[in-house]
């Protein structure tokens, strides 16, 4: 290396000095005054020929040089015109742009020439201009290639506007403000100032300041609402799982395959009944003469308490049943091995229970199994309630019903709505749910599940996730027809989940779990955990860190049944506005001194409806007469 050659070290300009070996000094501008201020600093620093790009051989001054580079970076310079001059060559040449220049070659097209004193100051006008981007090559060994590759006019307008954009941020962004209060946004170009609005109406950000600033309130509804009359947002965008912190796709985490442990044989057939959508089944029911057998899903054979699948699970709650789909507690991926029915044969925990004549769990067993399960919808399987493999479900469904309700348990039928969502037209539909008998019928044996884990996990004394509700205070009348169910609503308790066994009035039972959806529930999923580590005498949770988890994923499951609400009343809303024209049947419910509660039959919601003279259970005719989807509103009127 020459004495005295320009070159770049640590992103500035440097002139070398003496050599010392295998190294040699540079001399570099620490901090550098200004014109008539304090002389400039330099740093006299060894170094190795890598650390440096040269610009130059030639003997150069680092004083001069620095001189120059001040005055080449003005945009109004000898330096940049020339610059210019050379850009519109190049781009008039039949590669155009996107083609590589040499730095030298531009600089004696620039220049004419190249000197030592000025290559810094024109490398720095190209890298800080426009019109051409640094491209810098290392595939020699001893130094690096100083090339420029030739912009596009479109890029270089780019580039401009993001420049102009930054220098004049605050002015233009209270531009902006200006026009979002009048409400005329110049789109696309303000979609960029809209994303901060966007994120809290999703829930992702405590504040927006946009609103703030923008003299607006505050809140989650006002930025909806802002985003919709902007054309951000159009009024399929449901914010609701996101606002409860939720993610819309399926746990990634993949189960590995079931282990191969020991396994006892089902002696019966287990029915996977369900609705004929469902994609997930996780419990079958079988009758072998003797006992019922209760066998579910078995994911807790892979997944291990505090794993990371089992600590995702705990995050979810719950799976999360939107009218978009399902977002589901356990990867997608596992389905395939872990629902029932789905192979031809299917692992499974089951609940081996021993029933006396009144229904009454005399005994019950937890046990590894492989089970023969055959798949039926609701509404096949009450065609075949007579045949000799349901009847005796059905029998048992009903003496089960039976004794529950001697003790107690409440019922509660309320009609209810399917809401559906085409995923490519967004269009929504509405499904009236019928309610089969054989649905009583699982809904029965889930519950004897439960009550069977809860004292099986009482006998053995561990620390179990029980579920208790205390009793309701229930009037001494109620009304007929659907207004009594709601007032019976109205006096239920809410539900409690700990590790402590207590009655589920509810339920007419003196102790209760649930078991029956461990691919689905996280209260569930632990559930199976702690019943395989007993029957395989393996180590237990205790009852501490069973309440804290319990707890943890009850709150998660809280957040997953809320934000299906939402989101079932955001697409109802959405339903209406695509069917302006709608109108249907509204049910009185209750009348209270200000206002009359109904229930709409068509959309499965309930409603305040003022001004109406009616008794309970009085159908009126009804229609939309406003609608507030950001605030999850309707207003109804009779017809």
């Amino acid at each position: 290396m020459k004495k005295n050659s320009v070159v770049i070290y640590k992103n500035t300009c440097a002139v070398t000095g003496d050599n010392d070996g295998d190294k040699f000094t540079v001399n570099w501008c620490v901090s550098r005054a200004t014109p008539g201020g304090k002389k400039a600093v330099y740093a006299n620093q060894k170094v190795r020929p890598r650390d440096v790009i040269v610009l130059s051989e030639e003997e150069g001054d680092l004083e001069k040089s620095l001189d120059f580079a001040e005055k080449a970076l003005s945009p109004d310079s000898e330096v940049s015109k020339q610059l210019e001059e050379v850009w519109e060559l190049l781009s008039a040449d039949a590669d155009g742009a996107g083609q590589d220049v040499s730095f030298f070659e531009i600089v004696e097209l620039a220049r004419g020439k190249v000197l030592a004193d000025e290559v810094w100051g024109v490398y720095q006008a190209l890298k800080n201009g426009f019109l051409f981007e640094e491209k810098l090559d290392s595939t020699e060994t001893d130094r690096v290639k100083i090339n420029f590759s030739v912009r596009s006019k479109e890029k270089i307008e780019e580039l401009k506007n993001k420049a102009y954009e930054k220098e004049h941020a605050e002015e233009l962004r209270g531009e902006f403000i200006t026009r979002l209060r009048q409400g005329k946004l110049n789109l696309p170009e303000d979609a960029k100032y809209m994303q901060e609005v966007e994120a809290f109406a999703l829930g992702k950000t405590d504040k927006c300041k946009i609103l703030k600033d923008a003299n607006m309130k505050e809140s989650v509804e006002r930025a909806h609402d802002l985003l919709l009359k902007t054309g951000i947002w159009d009024i399929t965008k449901n914010p609701y799982p996101s606002r409860w912190g939720l993610s819309m796709k399926s746990a990634g985490l993949s189960l590995t395959r079931p282990p191969e442990e020991e396994r006892i044989k089902v002696p019966c057939v287990g029915w996977a009944i369900d609705s004929p959508w469902s994609t997930d089944p996780d419990d079958a029911i079988g009758f072998d003469g003797e006992y019922l057998w209760i066998s579910i899903a078995d994911p807790a054979s892979t997944v291990l308490p505090d794993s990371p699948i089992d600590v995702s699970a705990r995050n979810r709650g719950a799976t999360l049943y939107i009218p978009e789909g399902a977002a589901r507690m356990l990867s997608e991926s596992c389905l395939e091995d872990y629902a029932l029915g789905l192979k031809e044969e299917s692992r499974a925990l089951s609940f081996k229970i021993k029933l006396n004549e009144k229904c009454e769990i005399e005994d019950c067993e937890v046990l590894r199994t492989i089970a023969d399960v055959k798949r039926l919808t609701y509404e096949k399987a009450d065609e075949l309630k007579d045949s000799a493999e349901l009847k005796p479900l059905f029998e048992i469904a009903a003496k089960t019903f039976e004794r529950r309700r001697n003790n107690g348990a409440v019922t509660i039928t309320m009609p209810e709505i399917h809401v559906i969502v085409d995923s490519e037209t967004k269009k929504v539909s509405m499904q009236e749910v019928v309610h089969y008998e054989s649905g009583n019928v699982v809904r029965e044996c889930m519950i004897l599940a439960g009550e069977g884990a809860a004292r099986f996990a009482f006998k053995n004394n561990f620390a179990f996730p029980f579920i208790s509700q205390e009793a309701p205070d229930i009037p001494n009348e109620l009304p007929s027809g659907l207004a009594g169910q709601y007032r019976l609503r109205r006096c239920m308790r809410k539900r409690n989940v700990g590790v402590t066994a207590s009655a589920h009035a509810a339920l007419g039972l003196g102790m209760y779990s649930q078991v029956t959806s461990p691919l689905r529930r996280y209260g569930d999923l632990i559930a199976h955990e702690q019943l395989r580590a007993f029957i395989k005498g393996e180590p237990l949770i205790d009852k501490d860190e069973m309440l804290l988890r319990i707890a943890a994923g009850d709150a998660a499951a809280r957040a997953a049944k809320q934000a299906e609400r939402n989101s079932n009343t955001h697409w109802t809303l959405v339903y209406l506005l695509q069917n302006p024209d709608w109108q249907g049947t509204a049910v009185c419910l209750s009348i209270e001194p200000k206002q009359t509660v109904f229930f709409i039959k068509e959309l499965g919601i309930e409603t305040v409806i003022s001004g109406i003279k009616c008794a309970l259970n009085d159908e009126i005719p009804v229609k939309v007469s406003k609608i507030d989807l950001p605030n999850l509103e309707v207003v109804f009127t009779a017809v």
